[in-house]
């Protein structure tokens, strides 16, 4: 599929996994998700980001960005990749203690 396709389709499954659509980027190739329980947010988006944007918007913890045409297997596997990257991102990290 194109990558407007991919990303479509990502938007699709990002809803259905509980997601909201909470913001899009102002040319309408960002598109921003989260969810309820969590603080950060997920990014869709057919570029990748700048370091300036980095530091301006810290709350998107992880990016999903499709720049070529892409299977439906190779999205999925690339969108769950994404999801596992940002619920790691989410958990607490633990303190390791040295004596």
């Amino acid at each position: 599929m194109t990558p407007a396709a991919a990303i479509e389709r990502a938007r699709a499954l990002l809803l259905a996994e509980g997601f909201s659509e909470i913001g899009r980027g102002t040319r309408g190739e960002s598109f921003y998700f989260g969810l309820p329980s969590a603080e950060g947010q997920l990014r869709v988006a057919n570029h990748a980001r700048t370091p300036k944007q980095r530091l301006k918007h810290p709350e998107v913890v992880v990016s999903l960005v499709v720049t070529g045409p892409l299977s439906e297997a190779a999205l999925r596997e690339r969108l769950s990749a994404t999801l596992r990257d940002f619920r790691a991102r989410l958990q607490p990290t633990m303190a390791i203690r040295t004596f």
